[in-house]
Protein backbone atom coordinates (compact mmCIF):
# COMPACT_ATOMS: atom_id res chain seq x y z
CA UNK A 1 0.00 0.00 0.00
CA UNK A 2 1.40 3.31 -1.09
CA UNK A 3 1.58 5.79 1.79
CA UNK A 4 2.36 9.10 2.70
CA UNK A 5 3.70 11.09 5.83
CA UNK A 6 0.62 13.20 6.96
CA UNK A 7 -1.04 14.71 10.20
CA UNK A 8 -4.51 13.33 11.44
CA UNK A 9 -7.08 15.44 12.69
CA UNK A 10 -9.28 15.02 15.61
CA UNK A 11 -12.70 14.64 13.34
CA UNK A 12 -10.34 12.08 11.07
CA UNK A 13 -9.46 14.14 8.16
CA UNK A 14 -5.60 13.94 7.05
CA UNK A 15 -3.46 17.40 6.53
CA UNK A 16 -0.53 17.19 4.39
CA UNK A 17 0.95 20.53 5.96
CA UNK A 18 0.06 21.98 9.26
CA UNK A 19 -0.69 25.34 9.24
CA UNK A 20 -1.94 28.00 11.59
CA UNK A 21 -4.42 30.23 9.50
CA UNK A 22 -5.25 33.98 10.46
CA UNK A 23 -8.16 34.57 8.66
CA UNK A 24 -10.04 37.94 8.27
CA UNK A 25 -13.58 38.04 8.08
CA UNK A 26 -13.95 40.99 6.08
CA UNK A 27 -11.33 43.30 3.87
CA UNK A 28 -11.10 45.93 6.60
CA UNK A 29 -9.07 43.48 8.97
CA UNK A 30 -7.00 42.68 6.10
CA UNK A 31 -3.88 44.84 7.53
CA UNK A 32 -4.23 43.42 11.01
CA UNK A 33 -3.82 40.30 9.67
CA UNK A 34 -0.94 40.68 7.66
CA UNK A 35 0.72 42.49 10.56
CA UNK A 36 0.36 39.47 12.94
CA UNK A 37 1.55 36.74 10.41
CA UNK A 38 4.43 38.62 9.83
CA UNK A 39 5.38 38.53 13.66
CA UNK A 40 4.08 34.64 13.71
CA UNK A 41 6.73 32.45 11.84
CA UNK A 42 4.89 29.71 10.35
CA UNK A 43 1.81 31.43 10.16
CA UNK A 44 -0.45 32.04 6.84
CA UNK A 45 -2.60 34.72 6.00
CA UNK A 46 -5.83 35.03 3.89
CA UNK A 47 -5.99 38.94 3.08
CA UNK A 48 -8.99 39.16 0.69
CA UNK A 49 -11.72 41.87 -0.44
CA UNK A 50 -14.74 40.78 0.84
CA UNK A 51 -17.06 40.07 4.10
CA UNK A 52 -19.29 43.51 3.55
CA UNK A 53 -21.46 45.28 1.18
CA UNK A 54 -22.80 41.61 0.59
CA UNK A 55 -26.12 40.26 0.52
CA UNK A 56 -27.76 36.78 -0.20
CA UNK A 57 -25.65 34.16 -2.50
CA UNK A 58 -23.09 36.48 -2.51
CA UNK A 59 -22.65 36.55 0.76
CA UNK A 60 -23.19 33.08 1.31
CA UNK A 61 -20.40 32.75 -1.04
CA UNK A 62 -18.03 34.54 1.17
CA UNK A 63 -18.68 32.65 4.67
CA UNK A 64 -18.71 29.54 2.85
CA UNK A 65 -15.11 30.10 1.34
CA UNK A 66 -13.65 31.36 4.83
CA UNK A 67 -15.13 28.50 6.32
CA UNK A 68 -13.97 26.31 3.78
CA UNK A 69 -10.38 27.66 4.49
CA UNK A 70 -10.25 26.77 7.88
CA UNK A 71 -11.61 23.61 7.61
CA UNK A 72 -9.14 22.21 5.43
CA UNK A 73 -7.60 19.56 7.20
CA UNK A 74 -4.05 21.37 5.82
CA UNK A 75 -5.15 23.74 9.15
CA UNK A 76 -4.27 22.63 12.23
CA UNK A 77 -5.45 25.75 14.25
CA UNK A 78 -7.24 29.10 12.99
CA UNK A 79 -6.82 32.62 14.59
CA UNK A 80 -10.05 34.68 13.30
CA UNK A 81 -10.21 38.49 13.18
CA UNK A 82 -13.53 40.37 12.41
CA UNK A 83 -13.56 44.53 12.49
CA UNK A 84 -17.37 43.88 14.17
CA UNK A 85 -20.08 45.67 12.17
CA UNK A 86 -19.40 43.39 8.89
CA UNK A 87 -22.28 41.08 7.15
CA UNK A 88 -20.23 38.70 8.43
CA UNK A 89 -20.53 36.48 11.12
CA UNK A 90 -17.33 36.13 13.22
CA UNK A 91 -19.27 33.85 15.81
CA UNK A 92 -20.43 31.72 13.38
CA UNK A 93 -17.33 31.23 11.21
CA UNK A 94 -15.60 30.04 14.41
CA UNK A 95 -18.22 28.19 15.47
CA UNK A 96 -18.51 25.88 12.24
CA UNK A 97 -14.97 25.48 11.80
CA UNK A 98 -14.35 24.17 15.53
CA UNK A 99 -16.74 21.66 14.03
CA UNK A 100 -13.24 19.87 13.11
CA UNK A 101 -12.12 19.85 16.30
CA UNK A 102 -9.07 22.27 16.02
CA UNK A 103 -8.38 24.90 18.10
CA UNK A 104 -10.28 28.28 17.07
CA UNK A 105 -9.91 31.50 18.43
CA UNK A 106 -11.53 34.98 17.49
CA UNK A 107 -10.62 38.44 18.11
CA UNK A 108 -12.37 41.61 17.06
CA UNK A 109 -10.74 44.96 16.31
CA UNK A 110 -13.69 47.18 17.75
CA UNK A 111 -14.07 45.18 20.33
CA UNK A 112 -10.25 45.36 21.56
CA UNK A 113 -9.70 49.06 20.61
CA UNK A 114 -8.27 49.63 17.43
CA UNK A 115 -5.38 48.02 15.22
CA UNK A 116 -2.47 48.31 17.23
CA UNK A 117 -4.51 46.71 20.55
CA UNK A 118 -5.76 44.11 18.16
CA UNK A 119 -2.48 43.24 16.94
CA UNK A 120 -0.47 43.26 20.04
CA UNK A 121 -3.60 40.65 20.87
CA UNK A 122 -3.38 38.76 17.97
CA UNK A 123 0.38 37.98 18.17
CA UNK A 124 -0.55 36.72 21.48
CA UNK A 125 -2.97 34.04 20.62
CA UNK A 126 -1.81 33.12 17.67
CA UNK A 127 1.66 32.36 19.15
CA UNK A 128 -0.52 30.49 21.82
CA UNK A 129 -1.84 28.14 18.96
CA UNK A 130 1.33 27.82 17.71
CA UNK A 131 2.54 26.24 20.20
CA UNK A 132 -0.87 23.87 20.59
CA UNK A 133 0.03 22.38 17.17
CA UNK A 134 3.44 22.51 16.56
CA UNK A 135 4.53 19.21 17.63
CA UNK A 136 1.15 16.98 15.86
CA UNK A 137 2.51 14.22 14.73
CA UNK A 138 3.53 12.86 11.52
CA UNK A 139 2.05 9.51 10.70
CA UNK A 140 2.06 7.09 7.44
CA UNK A 141 -1.19 7.73 6.10
CA UNK A 142 -2.90 5.61 2.85
CA UNK A 143 -2.24 7.48 -0.60
CA UNK A 144 -6.15 6.82 -0.65
CA UNK A 145 -7.00 9.79 2.07
CA UNK A 146 -5.40 11.85 -0.64
CA UNK A 147 -7.53 14.61 -2.45
CA UNK A 148 -5.76 16.37 -5.40
CA UNK A 149 -7.16 19.13 -7.04
CA UNK A 150 -6.29 19.31 -11.04
CA UNK A 151 -5.62 23.19 -12.87
CA UNK A 152 -4.47 24.05 -16.09
CA UNK A 153 -3.54 28.02 -16.81
CA UNK A 154 -1.24 30.02 -19.26
CA UNK A 155 -1.96 26.56 -21.39
CA UNK A 156 -0.27 26.53 -24.77
CA UNK A 157 -0.06 23.66 -27.71
CA UNK A 158 2.21 21.80 -25.69
CA UNK A 159 -0.95 21.67 -22.39
CA UNK A 160 -3.13 19.59 -24.35
CA UNK A 161 -0.34 17.42 -26.29
CA UNK A 162 1.56 16.77 -23.06
CA UNK A 163 1.06 17.89 -19.55
CA UNK A 164 -2.29 17.65 -19.25
CA UNK A 165 -2.67 13.92 -20.63
CA UNK A 166 0.84 13.18 -18.30
CA UNK A 167 -1.24 14.51 -15.37
CA UNK A 168 -4.30 12.32 -16.61
CA UNK A 169 -1.68 9.20 -16.42
CA UNK A 170 -1.08 10.53 -12.78
CA UNK A 171 -4.70 11.27 -11.94
CA UNK A 172 -5.57 7.65 -12.72
CA UNK A 173 -2.44 6.27 -10.67
CA UNK A 174 -4.29 7.95 -7.82
CA UNK A 175 -7.76 7.11 -8.30
CA UNK A 176 -6.57 3.64 -8.46
CA UNK A 177 -5.15 3.44 -5.49
CA UNK A 178 -8.43 4.73 -3.97
CA UNK A 179 -7.91 8.58 -4.35
CA UNK A 180 -9.88 11.56 -5.27
CA UNK A 181 -9.30 14.19 -8.54
CA UNK A 182 -11.04 17.35 -8.48
CA UNK A 183 -11.56 19.13 -11.63
CA UNK A 184 -12.68 22.50 -12.24
CA UNK A 185 -12.90 25.10 -14.61
CA UNK A 186 -16.43 25.30 -16.20
CA UNK A 187 -15.53 28.07 -18.77
CA UNK A 188 -12.78 25.62 -19.93
CA UNK A 189 -14.80 22.63 -20.39
CA UNK A 190 -16.97 24.47 -23.17
CA UNK A 191 -16.76 22.38 -26.37
CA UNK A 192 -15.86 19.54 -24.73
CA UNK A 193 -18.77 19.11 -22.24
CA UNK A 194 -20.23 16.31 -24.01
CA UNK A 195 -16.90 14.07 -23.66
CA UNK A 196 -16.64 15.13 -19.46
CA UNK A 197 -21.01 13.69 -19.36
CA UNK A 198 -19.92 10.74 -21.05
CA UNK A 199 -18.29 9.36 -18.17
CA UNK A 200 -21.18 10.65 -15.74
CA UNK A 201 -21.92 7.63 -13.55
CA UNK A 202 -26.00 8.64 -14.12
CA UNK A 203 -27.89 10.79 -15.65
CA UNK A 204 -28.55 13.52 -12.95
CA UNK A 205 -24.87 13.59 -13.09
CA UNK A 206 -24.58 13.96 -16.63
CA UNK A 207 -27.50 16.82 -16.06
CA UNK A 208 -26.11 19.13 -13.74
CA UNK A 209 -22.68 19.56 -15.61
CA UNK A 210 -24.69 20.35 -18.83
CA UNK A 211 -26.94 23.03 -16.30
CA UNK A 212 -23.22 24.42 -15.16
CA UNK A 213 -21.95 25.32 -18.49
CA UNK A 214 -25.68 26.31 -19.70
CA UNK A 215 -25.89 28.73 -16.81
CA UNK A 216 -22.36 30.84 -17.76
CA UNK A 217 -23.21 30.52 -21.29
CA UNK A 218 -26.42 32.51 -20.42
CA UNK A 219 -24.66 35.14 -18.00
CA UNK A 220 -22.42 35.72 -21.00
CA UNK A 221 -25.13 36.33 -23.62
CA UNK A 222 -26.83 38.35 -21.19
CA UNK A 223 -23.98 40.90 -20.44
CA UNK A 224 -24.02 40.92 -24.68
CA UNK A 225 -20.61 40.21 -24.77
CA UNK A 226 -18.30 37.24 -26.40
CA UNK A 227 -15.73 35.33 -24.65
CA UNK A 228 -13.21 34.86 -27.49
CA UNK A 229 -9.79 37.21 -26.20
CA UNK A 230 -10.95 36.69 -22.49
CA UNK A 231 -10.70 32.76 -22.83
CA UNK A 232 -9.00 31.47 -25.11
CA UNK A 233 -6.93 34.41 -23.33
CA UNK A 234 -4.20 36.35 -25.60
CA UNK A 235 -1.53 34.40 -24.22
CA UNK A 236 -3.59 31.18 -25.21
CA UNK A 237 -3.54 32.39 -28.49
CA UNK A 238 -0.29 33.06 -28.73
CA UNK A 239 0.69 30.32 -27.18
CA UNK A 240 -1.36 27.95 -30.31
CA UNK A 241 -4.62 27.47 -29.16
CA UNK A 242 -7.05 28.54 -31.82
CA UNK A 243 -10.48 28.56 -30.16
CA UNK A 244 -12.12 27.61 -26.68
CA UNK A 245 -12.86 24.17 -27.98
CA UNK A 246 -9.46 23.45 -28.78
CA UNK A 247 -8.32 24.46 -25.05
CA UNK A 248 -10.96 22.46 -23.49
CA UNK A 249 -10.15 18.98 -25.50
CA UNK A 250 -6.75 19.52 -24.03
CA UNK A 251 -7.96 20.76 -20.29
CA UNK A 252 -10.20 17.73 -19.31
CA UNK A 253 -7.49 15.24 -20.33
CA UNK A 254 -5.81 16.26 -17.19
CA UNK A 255 -8.60 14.54 -14.87
CA UNK A 256 -7.50 10.67 -16.87
CA UNK A 257 -10.02 8.01 -17.92
CA UNK A 258 -12.30 7.29 -14.30
CA UNK A 259 -16.24 8.14 -14.17
CA UNK A 260 -17.14 11.31 -12.95
CA UNK A 261 -18.71 10.67 -9.51
CA UNK A 262 -19.97 14.07 -9.31
CA UNK A 263 -20.59 18.16 -9.58
CA UNK A 264 -19.70 19.52 -6.43
CA UNK A 265 -20.47 23.72 -5.98
CA UNK A 266 -17.98 26.30 -5.95
CA UNK A 267 -15.79 25.48 -2.06
CA UNK A 268 -18.61 22.38 -1.53
CA UNK A 269 -16.57 19.36 1.07
CA UNK A 270 -16.17 16.48 -1.89
CA UNK A 271 -18.66 14.39 -0.94
CA UNK A 272 -17.01 10.97 -1.60
CA UNK A 273 -13.89 9.54 -3.51
CA UNK A 274 -13.03 9.31 -6.70
CA UNK A 275 -13.65 11.84 -10.37
CA UNK A 276 -15.45 15.11 -9.48
CA UNK A 277 -16.32 18.30 -11.15
CA UNK A 278 -16.49 21.48 -9.56
CA UNK A 279 -18.45 24.45 -11.13
CA UNK A 280 -15.56 27.24 -10.72
CA UNK A 281 -14.43 29.79 -12.69
CA UNK A 282 -11.59 29.51 -15.23
CA UNK A 283 -9.73 32.02 -13.04
CA UNK A 284 -6.27 30.62 -12.08
CA UNK A 285 -6.95 31.76 -8.15
CA UNK A 286 -10.58 32.38 -8.24
CA UNK A 287 -10.49 28.41 -9.38
CA UNK A 288 -7.39 26.79 -6.75
CA UNK A 289 -9.21 28.93 -3.74
CA UNK A 290 -12.77 27.46 -3.88
CA UNK A 291 -10.74 23.97 -4.19
CA UNK A 292 -9.27 24.70 -1.24
CA UNK A 293 -12.00 25.80 0.57
CA UNK A 294 -13.55 22.41 -0.72
CA UNK A 295 -10.91 20.38 1.23
CA UNK A 296 -8.22 19.37 -1.41
CA UNK A 297 -4.55 18.64 -0.19
CA UNK A 298 -2.75 19.72 -3.46
CA UNK A 299 -3.03 21.29 -6.93
CA UNK A 300 -1.50 20.28 -9.72
CA UNK A 301 -1.36 22.76 -12.38
CA UNK A 302 -0.35 22.43 -15.73
CA UNK A 303 0.86 25.90 -17.42
CA UNK A 304 2.53 26.28 -21.24
CA UNK A 305 3.65 30.22 -20.58
CA UNK A 306 4.37 29.34 -16.98
CA UNK A 307 2.51 31.23 -14.12
CA UNK A 308 4.13 31.24 -10.61
CA UNK A 309 0.37 30.78 -8.68
CA UNK A 310 0.38 29.25 -5.24
CA UNK A 311 -2.19 29.10 -2.34
CA UNK A 312 -1.94 30.02 1.50
CA UNK A 313 -2.58 26.43 2.28
CA UNK A 314 -2.55 23.99 0.00
CA UNK A 315 0.62 23.35 -2.07
CA UNK A 316 0.56 24.17 -6.14
CA UNK A 317 2.44 21.84 -8.27
CA UNK A 318 3.59 23.44 -11.95
CA UNK A 319 3.98 21.02 -14.34
CA UNK A 320 4.72 22.07 -18.13
CA UNK A 321 5.22 20.33 -21.28
CA UNK A 322 7.03 23.02 -22.86
CA UNK A 323 10.54 22.69 -22.97
CA UNK A 324 11.59 26.51 -22.97
CA UNK A 325 8.90 27.62 -20.03
CA UNK A 326 10.52 24.79 -17.90
CA UNK A 327 13.96 26.61 -18.30
CA UNK A 328 12.35 30.16 -18.81
CA UNK A 329 10.95 30.04 -15.34
CA UNK A 330 12.77 27.47 -14.08
CA UNK A 331 12.38 29.02 -10.29
CA UNK A 332 8.35 28.31 -10.27
CA UNK A 333 8.32 24.81 -12.35
CA UNK A 334 8.42 21.58 -10.45
CA UNK A 335 8.04 19.12 -12.99
CA UNK A 336 9.25 19.10 -16.65
CA UNK A 337 7.45 16.68 -19.07
CA UNK A 338 8.63 18.03 -22.18
CA UNK A 339 10.62 14.73 -23.06
CA UNK A 340 7.47 13.28 -23.80
CA UNK A 341 7.03 15.80 -27.20
CA UNK A 342 10.93 15.09 -27.71
CA UNK A 343 9.88 11.06 -27.47
CA UNK A 344 12.49 9.96 -24.65
CA UNK A 345 9.80 9.37 -22.44
CA UNK A 346 6.00 7.67 -23.02
CA UNK A 347 3.04 9.97 -21.37
CA UNK A 348 2.61 6.78 -18.99
CA UNK A 349 6.02 7.46 -17.32
CA UNK A 350 6.00 11.14 -17.21
CA UNK A 351 2.75 10.63 -15.15
CA UNK A 352 5.02 8.12 -12.96
CA UNK A 353 6.75 11.28 -12.34
CA UNK A 354 4.39 13.73 -11.35
CA UNK A 355 2.42 11.28 -9.25
CA UNK A 356 5.79 10.11 -7.32
CA UNK A 357 6.25 14.10 -7.02
CA UNK A 358 2.59 14.23 -5.87
CA UNK A 359 3.74 11.98 -2.49
CA UNK A 360 6.73 13.94 -1.81
CA UNK A 361 4.72 17.23 -1.69
CA UNK A 362 2.60 14.82 0.49
CA UNK A 363 4.98 14.15 2.53
CA UNK A 364 5.86 17.36 3.24
CA UNK A 365 8.79 18.46 0.08
CA UNK A 366 8.09 22.21 -0.83
CA UNK A 367 6.86 22.81 -3.86
CA UNK A 368 8.41 25.80 -5.53
CA UNK A 369 5.04 28.24 -5.11
CA UNK A 370 5.17 27.12 -1.59
CA UNK A 371 9.58 28.26 -1.46
CA UNK A 372 9.00 31.43 -2.99
CA UNK A 373 5.76 32.36 -0.42
CA UNK A 374 3.40 32.57 -3.33
CA UNK A 375 0.00 32.57 -1.40
CA UNK A 376 -2.61 34.31 -3.80
CA UNK A 377 -6.32 34.07 -2.53
CA UNK A 378 -9.18 35.08 -4.13
CA UNK A 379 -12.93 34.79 -3.69
CA UNK A 380 -15.32 35.07 -6.65
CA UNK A 381 -17.84 37.58 -6.67
CA UNK A 382 -21.76 36.79 -7.34
CA UNK A 383 -23.86 39.80 -6.72
CA UNK A 384 -23.11 43.65 -6.62
CA UNK A 385 -21.70 45.24 -3.93
CA UNK A 386 -24.51 47.47 -2.15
Amino acid sequence: MQTFKGYRRENGKIGVRNHLLILPTVVCANQVCSRIQQQVPGSVAIPHQHGCSQVGSDKDRTHKVLVGMGKNPNVGAVLIVSLGCEVINAEDVKAEIEETGKPVVWIDIQTEGGSIKTIQKGIEEAQKLMMLIENTPLEDMPVSELIVGVKCGGSDFTSGLCSNPALGKAADKLLNEGGTIVMGETTEIIGAEHLVAAKAVSQAVKDKLYHCVEQFEDEIERMGVDMRGGNPSPGNIEGGLSTIEEKSLGCISKAGTAPLQGIVDFADEIPGKGYYFMDSPGNDIECVTGMAAAGVHVVCFTTGRGTPTGNPIVPVIKITGNEVAAKRMADNMDVDTSDVLKGKKTLEQSGEDIYRFITSVASGEQTKAEILGHEEFSISRIGISL
